[in-house]
């Protein structure tokens, strides 16, 4: 559904951020489910692995380009990840957000951050694990993340819980992911008129 099906002009901005091993992918495939999103393709200095399509998975653009556009404001939100820098282009989703067009992006709390003061109608939902403990098992059901990676995830996944609450509008857990989906649904529809 568009904003202009719903007679309104604009899409609406969605960030959907939290820890590693919640279940953020799942929620967002779930909420695709249930509405229409473009989703955001980030742009990226790394090189291209041979599996991914350019402007598909991420723009692949060189170092200087993307400093160009940092400099020109071209990004909602930006950041560097060994060595490599990614973000969010401003224009791109600004012209399918005027267009009555939903975007998602799914991101860390620090690019959510940057997204809420650069367009601060966005809306910002952050997926709690039901525990610290189930968290831990998710992370360790994978099976492909050593004990020193998960000690390290569960670090950071501390520090974002505890500064969730003052950078984000929502707060959703993860007991199950058709319920949280269903639930970041009925906060768009209430929160925009959808």
């Amino acid at each position: 559904m568009t904003r202009e099906a719903t007679g309104n002009d604009r899409g609406t901005l969605l960030v959907v951020s939290g820890p590693s091993g919640v279940g953020k992918s799942s929620v967002v495939h779930a909420l695709t489910e249930r509405m229409e999103f473009h989703f955001s393709v980030s742009w990226t200095t790394r090189q291209r692995r041979p599996a991914e399509i350019d402007g598909v998975d991420y723009v692949f653009v060189d170092r200087a380009r993307f400093e160009e556009g940092i400099a020109a404001g071209g990004f909602l939100e930006w950041a560097e990840y060994s060595g490599y820098l990614y973000g969010t282009p401003r224009p791109a989703v600004l012209a399918h957000l005027d267009r009555g067009e939903h975007v998602l992006l799914d991101i860390e709390n620090d690019g959510a951050g940057q997204v809420k003061r650069a367009y601060p109608d966005a809306v910002l939902v952050f997926v709690l694990p039901p525990s610290r403990a189930e968290l831990e098992r998710r992370l360790r059901s994978r099976g492909d993340t050593s004990e020193a990676d998960i000690a390290k995830r569960l670090a950071v996944a501390d520090a974002q819980i505890a500064e969730a609450h003052q950078k984000f509008d929502h707060l959703v857990t993860n007991n199950e992911v058709a319920a949280v989906a269903d639930e970041i649904v009925s906060i768009l529809s209430s929160a925009d008129g959808l």
